[in-house]
Formats: C-alpha cells, sequence, structure tokens
C-alpha cells in the first residue's frame, strides 16, 4: 500500500513538472488571423474574366467565319526582339555575342550536325525508297494486262469499266498503270485508258489492235494517245 501511494505522488509531481514548460497564454498556440494566405498565380486570368455567354447560348447562336474568334488569351503577342535592352531580347536578340550561330545569315545549312556523319547519310538507303529533298517517285496502281482479256473488242477499258464488271478491286490511289501480266495477252482491238503504261503493255495492246490513251492526273480527261 506505502509503494502504491509513494509512486501516486511521483506521478503527480511529474505532471507538475511539465505543465511548467507549457505556456499558459494561448497566443503561441494559435495563428493570428492578420497571416496572409496562400495564394498562387492563375495564368488564365484572361479566360476567366471573358463574356463568353452569346457563345455558350447554342440556342440563339450559330458559330460561322463572321463570328468566330480564338479563346481569349490563347493569341498572345508576338516578341519585340533587337528594341532596346528593357524587352528583355535587345541587342542580340537572343543569340548571344559570339559564335557561329550569332552571325548573320542562316549559319549552317539544314541536315548539318556540325562536322559529323549525319543521320542523313547514317541510315541505309534502299532502291525504290529515295531519302533526302529532290527525290520524289510517283506511286501507281497497277492494272495486270491479264484484266483486260475479258473485255469485249471494240470497247473502251478504264479503271472505273474494270470496277463496275467486278474484274479488279477498289483502290486507295487515285491514278493507275498498266502493267505486264503473267498470262499472255488475248483482247483484241480495245482502247484503254490509264495514267501510265509500261513499254512491254503498251506493245502488247497496240500490237492487238488496240489503242493507249493517257489521263490527267488531276482532271481524268484524255490528254493525248500514248
Amino acid at each position: 500500500m506505502k509503494s502504491f501511494a509513494a509512486t501516486f505522488l511521483l506521478l503527480i509531481a511529474s505532471v507538475d513538472a511539465y505543465s511548467s514548460f507549457i505556456p499558459k497564454s494561448s497566443a503561441f498556440l494559435t495563428v493570428p488571423k492578420s497571416a496572409p494566405t496562400l495564394s498562387m498565380k492563375i495564368y488564365d486570368w484572361k479566360r476567366r474574366e471573358a463574356d463568353e455567354s452569346a457563345l455558350n447560348d447554342l440556342d440563339n447562336t450559330i458559330l460561322t467565319l463572321d463570328n468566330i474568334k480564338a479563346a481569349p488569351g490563347a493569341r498572345k503577342r508576338k516578341k519585340r526582339k533587337g528594341r532596346g535592352i528593357s524587352a528583355g531580347q535587345g541587342a542580340t536578340c537572343g543569340f548571344g555575342m559570339r559564335g557561329q550561330k550569332s552571325r548573320s545569315g542562316r549559319p549552317t545549312r539544314p541536315g548539318f550536325e556540325g562536322g559529323q556523319n549525319p543521320l542523313y547519310r547514317a541510315l541505309p538507303k534502299y532502291v525504290g525508297k529515295p531519302l533526302g529533298p529532290g527525290h520524289k517517285r510517283t506511286i501507281y496502281n497497277p492494272i495486270k494486262l491479264d484484266a483486260l482479256n475479258e473485255c469485249e473488242p471494240g470497247s473502251t477499258v478504264n479503271f472505273s469499266s474494270l470496277l463496275e464488271k467486278g474484274i479488279i478491286t477498289k483502290s486507295k490511289l487515285s491514278i493507275h498503270k498498266v502493267v505486264g501480266g503473267k498470262d499472255e495477252f488475248t483482247a483484241k482491238d480495245i482502247t484503254v485508258q490509264a495514267h501510265a503504261f509500261t513499254s512491254s503493255a503498251k506493245a502488247a495492246i497496240e500490237g492487238a489492235g488496240g489503242k493507249c490513251e493517257l489521263l490527267s492526273p488531276t482532271t481524268g480527261e484524255v490528254l493525248v494517245e500514248a
């Protein structure tokens, strides 16, 4: 019993000693009301303050080329360079004071990598897949001579007529070229219209009494006989 009383008295003494370190004033425990609150910079203030009530009224507003416009704040004013140091891009206009890239005119050509082996020289080259400026290849939809064997003599044949008969399938390309086929060409006296012909296909058609007519790649009209 005496030990329990001694322990209880010791616990009360420790609590009193701890309470002496806690300030009795509540000024240290509360945040003053005048303290500034956290604020963030918002960049869309033009959009928030713009009056877009007319555009949001879908029942009474029709978007046309006359009333359509960019969102507020979407079109920024261009940066004025070389108009004084206070503008931030004065004097050297952001190009620095020295070096090749600060000189007038274009310092290097497109694709130049400082003298090392450039990318367009490091990539492999494939036949039929040109790479680089000035290289362009026209891609045609091929029509083989085998498909023309079912045409009647004296008829005019083109891609549209062959597609209607179901002899060939549709193509994503708008220009067509007649090329040679595996089977022998047996059609007689037909007029073939296409945007291009191979020399062997042209010889086979004309050898069978037919004609080759070139079509315009834009209008589709007959230009000249091939």
